[in-house]
Protein backbone atom coordinates (compact mmCIF):
# COMPACT_ATOMS: atom_id res chain seq x y z
CA UNK A 1 0.00 0.00 0.00
CA UNK A 2 1.26 3.46 -1.02
CA UNK A 3 0.15 7.21 0.38
CA UNK A 4 1.20 10.50 -0.77
CA UNK A 5 -0.30 13.11 1.73
CA UNK A 6 0.08 16.36 3.27
CA UNK A 7 -1.30 15.28 6.83
CA UNK A 8 0.86 14.11 9.48
CA UNK A 9 0.76 10.24 10.25
CA UNK A 10 1.11 8.20 13.31
CA UNK A 11 3.62 5.44 13.37
CA UNK A 12 2.08 2.89 15.77
CA UNK A 13 -1.70 2.91 13.67
CA UNK A 14 0.15 2.38 10.47
CA UNK A 15 2.31 -0.73 12.08
CA UNK A 16 -1.06 -1.71 13.94
CA UNK A 17 -3.18 -1.63 10.50
CA UNK A 18 -0.40 -3.64 9.07
CA UNK A 19 -0.87 -6.68 11.32
CA UNK A 20 -4.13 -6.94 10.64
CA UNK A 21 -6.06 -8.83 8.30
CA UNK A 22 -9.18 -7.69 6.47
CA UNK A 23 -11.47 -8.91 8.86
CA UNK A 24 -9.40 -6.65 11.73
CA UNK A 25 -7.71 -10.07 13.33
CA UNK A 26 -3.87 -9.96 13.68
CA UNK A 27 -2.08 -11.45 10.90
CA UNK A 28 -0.13 -14.72 11.93
CA UNK A 29 1.97 -15.38 9.05
CA UNK A 30 4.03 -12.02 9.93
CA UNK A 31 7.21 -13.04 12.11
CA UNK A 32 9.24 -9.73 11.46
CA UNK A 33 8.30 -5.81 11.12
CA UNK A 34 10.91 -3.11 9.76
CA UNK A 35 10.21 0.57 10.23
CA UNK A 36 12.07 3.26 8.66
CA UNK A 37 10.19 6.72 9.11
CA UNK A 38 12.39 9.59 7.97
CA UNK A 39 11.99 13.19 9.54
CA UNK A 40 13.17 16.95 9.17
CA UNK A 41 16.62 17.96 10.65
CA UNK A 42 17.07 21.51 11.84
CA UNK A 43 20.43 21.35 9.83
CA UNK A 44 22.16 21.69 6.36
CA UNK A 45 25.61 19.86 5.75
CA UNK A 46 28.71 20.74 3.57
CA UNK A 47 29.94 18.63 1.39
CA UNK A 48 32.54 18.59 3.72
CA UNK A 49 30.13 17.27 6.64
CA UNK A 50 30.17 20.13 8.81
CA UNK A 51 27.42 21.80 9.84
CA UNK A 52 26.32 24.39 6.62
CA UNK A 53 23.17 26.16 8.76
CA UNK A 54 19.73 25.54 10.08
CA UNK A 55 16.74 24.53 8.17
CA UNK A 56 13.65 26.37 9.04
CA UNK A 57 11.09 24.51 6.49
CA UNK A 58 11.23 21.97 4.03
CA UNK A 59 8.85 21.61 0.67
CA UNK A 60 8.25 18.48 -0.84
CA UNK A 61 6.83 18.52 -4.21
CA UNK A 62 5.32 15.82 -6.65
CA UNK A 63 3.94 15.27 -9.82
CA UNK A 64 0.24 13.29 -8.89
CA UNK A 65 -0.74 10.59 -10.17
CA UNK A 66 2.68 9.61 -11.93
CA UNK A 67 4.51 9.37 -8.22
CA UNK A 68 1.68 7.51 -6.43
CA UNK A 69 1.92 5.07 -9.62
CA UNK A 70 6.01 4.87 -9.72
CA UNK A 71 5.99 3.78 -5.92
CA UNK A 72 2.97 1.32 -6.70
CA UNK A 73 5.60 -0.13 -9.37
CA UNK A 74 8.52 0.31 -7.12
CA UNK A 75 6.65 -2.08 -4.05
CA UNK A 76 5.53 -4.12 -6.25
CA UNK A 77 9.48 -5.32 -7.58
CA UNK A 78 10.10 -5.25 -3.36
CA UNK A 79 7.41 -7.89 -3.53
CA UNK A 80 8.69 -10.09 -6.43
CA UNK A 81 12.51 -9.69 -5.03
CA UNK A 82 11.56 -10.94 -1.55
CA UNK A 83 8.77 -12.62 0.34
CA UNK A 84 6.54 -10.42 2.07
CA UNK A 85 3.41 -10.35 3.45
CA UNK A 86 2.83 -6.85 3.69
CA UNK A 87 4.42 -3.14 2.98
CA UNK A 88 3.51 0.47 3.34
CA UNK A 89 4.78 3.75 2.38
CA UNK A 90 3.70 6.97 3.37
CA UNK A 91 5.59 9.89 1.97
CA UNK A 92 4.42 13.29 2.86
CA UNK A 93 4.43 16.36 0.52
CA UNK A 94 3.76 20.27 1.40
CA UNK A 95 5.77 22.42 3.79
CA UNK A 96 6.66 20.88 6.60
CA UNK A 97 8.81 21.84 9.37
CA UNK A 98 12.09 20.74 11.69
CA UNK A 99 11.05 17.24 13.51
CA UNK A 100 8.00 16.42 11.46
CA UNK A 101 7.96 12.80 9.91
CA UNK A 102 8.61 13.14 5.74
CA UNK A 103 8.33 9.15 5.28
CA UNK A 104 7.64 5.61 6.58
CA UNK A 105 8.54 2.38 5.31
CA UNK A 106 7.33 -0.59 6.77
CA UNK A 107 7.96 -3.74 5.33
CA UNK A 108 6.61 -7.56 7.08
CA UNK A 109 7.76 -10.69 6.46
CA UNK A 110 7.85 -14.19 7.96
CA UNK A 111 11.72 -13.71 8.29
CA UNK A 112 13.24 -10.58 9.07
CA UNK A 113 16.24 -10.77 6.42
CA UNK A 114 13.54 -10.18 4.01
CA UNK A 115 12.31 -7.69 5.66
CA UNK A 116 15.17 -5.55 6.39
CA UNK A 117 16.56 -5.85 2.89
CA UNK A 118 12.82 -4.63 1.03
CA UNK A 119 12.79 -1.62 3.48
CA UNK A 120 16.56 -1.09 2.84
CA UNK A 121 15.86 -1.25 -0.80
CA UNK A 122 12.72 0.60 -0.98
CA UNK A 123 14.52 3.64 1.29
CA UNK A 124 17.00 3.64 -1.51
CA UNK A 125 14.65 4.09 -4.72
CA UNK A 126 13.11 6.77 -2.45
CA UNK A 127 16.07 8.80 -1.42
CA UNK A 128 17.32 8.46 -5.58
CA UNK A 129 15.02 8.05 -7.78
CA UNK A 130 11.58 8.71 -6.68
CA UNK A 131 9.58 11.26 -8.20
CA UNK A 132 9.85 14.23 -5.19
CA UNK A 133 11.57 17.36 -5.39
CA UNK A 134 12.87 18.84 -1.98
CA UNK A 135 13.80 22.24 -0.71
CA UNK A 136 14.97 23.71 2.08
CA UNK A 137 15.02 26.74 3.39
CA UNK A 138 16.92 28.69 5.97
CA UNK A 139 18.65 31.82 6.97
CA UNK A 140 21.21 30.91 3.94
CA UNK A 141 17.87 31.03 1.06
CA UNK A 142 16.41 28.59 -0.14
CA UNK A 143 17.96 25.36 -2.11
CA UNK A 144 17.08 22.36 -3.88
CA UNK A 145 17.94 18.91 -2.23
CA UNK A 146 20.35 16.59 -4.78
CA UNK A 147 20.54 12.80 -3.54
CA UNK A 148 24.08 12.56 -2.41
CA UNK A 149 26.99 10.38 -3.83
CA UNK A 150 26.89 8.15 -0.66
CA UNK A 151 22.75 7.59 -1.81
CA UNK A 152 23.62 6.64 -5.38
CA UNK A 153 25.94 4.56 -4.38
CA UNK A 154 24.02 2.18 -2.20
CA UNK A 155 20.46 2.43 -4.67
CA UNK A 156 23.78 1.49 -7.75
CA UNK A 157 23.63 -2.03 -5.66
CA UNK A 158 19.81 -3.09 -6.10
CA UNK A 159 20.60 -2.55 -9.93
CA UNK A 160 23.16 -4.79 -10.03
CA UNK A 161 21.42 -7.84 -8.30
Amino acid sequence: MIRVQTEDFDIGQEIEALRRDSSGKDRTDIGAIVTFTGTVRDSLRASDGENAGGITAMTLEHYPGMTEKELARIEEEAHARWPLQASLIVHRVGQLQPGDNIVLVVTASAHRDAAFEAARFLMDYLKTSAPFWKRESGAQGERWVDAKESDDEAAAKWREV
